[in-house]
């Protein structure tokens, strides 16, 4: 049984507005997946500081999986996770790893902020385009030298902690 091109043309044209949904909502899952997995993460991060030197309690970095909010939120959680480790770091007497990226983390909260400002305006839209790939690009770095930390971060069974790596 042959279809005639006219069918074919109409069954793509039903299928077509199905798979832009499927993809769109594709997308949406692995955003979502990927938010759940750097809120896990970060809340990992915290809660291996010991609890005197933590500047944000682990739970509320869940508050970053809030649309929008999590733009304002994202200067609460990043600078304090930095925070948290040089203030465990110094506790133990010194501190090899200078500002724990606090630096790095108010710069990729600044970027994202105004990425998100910038996007919206007509005017200098296309500025976003370099804003967010930087963002991205910092946003990486802070999570790698957070879990590079954490793997420094030794909590022995006391409760005690020291700097060792593995």
């Amino acid at each position: 049984m042959e279809m005639d091109p006219q069918q074919i043309e109409q069954m793509m044209d039903d299928i077509g507005p199905l798979v832009f949904f499927a993809i769109l909502g594709a997308v949406f899952l692995f955003l979502l997946a990927m938010n759940v997995a750097v809120c896990l993460f970060l809340s990992s991060c915290f809660k291996r500081i010991p609890e005197e030197h933590r500047k944000l309690k682990p739970g509320l970095v869940w508050l970053l999986m809030v649309p929008c909010f999590s733009i304002v939120w994202n200067f609460f959680v990043y600078p304090a996770l930095a925070d948290s480790y040089t203030a465990a770091f110094e506790s133990q007497g010194s501190n090899p790893h200078g500002d724990c990226g606090r630096t790095l983390s108010l710069v990729y909260c600044i970027l994202v902020a105004v990425s998100v400002v910038v996007g919206c305006l007509p005017c200098v839209g296309p500025a976003s385009c370099i804003l967010s790939p930087a963002a991205l690009i910092l946003w990486i770095l802070i999570l790698i030298k957070a879990g590079s930390l954490k793997s420094q971060l030794i909590v022995t069974q006391a409760g005690v902690y020291r700097d060792g790596g593995f």
